[in-house]
């Protein structure tokens, strides 16, 4: 009995799949998260045009939402909770006089009703939520619950009881209003909901509303003038997309600098507290003798450098060399 020829595809079939080898990619990557993917799902794909050892996204973007969503790498994952911190922009899109079952544009239609606005009662309806005001967040959210997701709730039909959170509002900006349309560019502190700000807005204004579109501007000092596309990344050779990555600082552009000798550098990254003659800071960013030999950050308590999240003398010097 003679065996059957391998045929090509059985034969492909039957190789072994080729591991990509990973590399200690060092940075932060601003992306422009398409409409439709999750954030985790851009990292993944991120990480592999990379072929990255180590990746983080910085804050979780809605599938229907779009816009800057900062990506970090290696040695920029220690600092990903600063971005998480940090302030957030956004130019948000509201249908007004149409209330939904999820908030947003995904849902079902729950009630309807006229839209009889002035400029003036939406001015006035902006300038009510600007502020420090309290938030009771969707059920259409990541926020868990005793490990779930409470969107995955929602969808079952469940209601979980929220406390309301206290955010605080900077700035709501009317950016066009088309009627039944109105387009705000809104600045606000982590954790504030935008799907929620939409929905409250549209029930001050007596109407409702729902949010039909979301784009995040800016996270920190970081901004999406900056961002690249995903098709734009895949697009590019390798080397082309390494030189897209921003060094682990950007994050830490707001924090006040400062710089070690040789001697003090060593023992920082040791974790050993320095004496400085510097203002005292709850945040700052430590830097080695060399320009861009970032170090870690630290605080500043009554002239002592007291060490926070550090690099490692490899990572230090992987950035040195890039």
């Amino acid at each position: 009995m003679h065996a059957t020829p391998a045929t090509p595809a059985t034969a492909e079939a039957r190789a072994p799949r080729q591991r990509i080898q990973r590399l200690p990619v060092h940075g932060v990557l601003l992306l422009d998260k398409p409409l439709g993917l999750s954030s985790n799902d851009a990292l993944q794909k991120v990480k592999w045009l990379l072929r990255a050892e180590k990746a983080g996204h910085t804050g979780t973007l809605d599938p229907l939402a779009t816009g800057l969503l900062p990506l970090c790498f290696g040695a920029a994952t220690k600092f990903s909770q600063v971005s998480l911190d940090a302030d957030k922009a956004y130019e948000a899109t509201l249908r007004l006089g149409k209330t939904s079952s999820t908030g947003d544009a995904e849902g079902q239609i729950l009630r309807e009703r006229p839209v009889a606005l002035t400029r003036e009662q939406i001015e006035a309806a902006c300038a009510a939520f600007t502020g420090e005001i309290d938030q009771v967040p969707p059920m259409h959210s990541a926020l868990k619950h005793e490990g779930k997701a409470l969107y995955e709730y929602a969808r079952a039909g469940q209601v979980i009881e929220r406390a309301a959170r206290r955010v605080r509002i900077h700035a709501i900006d009317i950016l066009d209003w088309q009627h039944e349309v109105l387009k705000i560019a809104v600045r606000c502190s982590k954790g504030t909901y935008i799907r929620t700000l939409a929905e409250d807005l549209g029930e001050h204004l007596g109407c409702g509303a729902h949010l039909s579109a979301l784009r995040r501007t800016a996270s920190g000092p970081v901004q999406l003038r900056d961002a690249i596309s995903l098709d734009a990344l895949a697009a590019m050779s390798e080397t082309e997309r390494e030189s897209m990555l921003r060094p682990p600082d950007c994050l830490l552009e707001e924090w006040p600098s400062l710089r070690l000798d040789a001697d003090d550098t060593a023992k920082f990254l040791n974790g050993m507290r320095r004496r400085v003659s510097a203002a005292d800071a709850p945040h700052v960013r430590v830097y080695g003798p060399q320009a861009r030999a970032l170090l870690g950050s630290a605080s500043i308590q009554a002239g002592e450098l007291i060490p926070g999240r550090l690099l490692s003398p490899q990572e230090v010097q992987s950035l040195l060399s890039a």
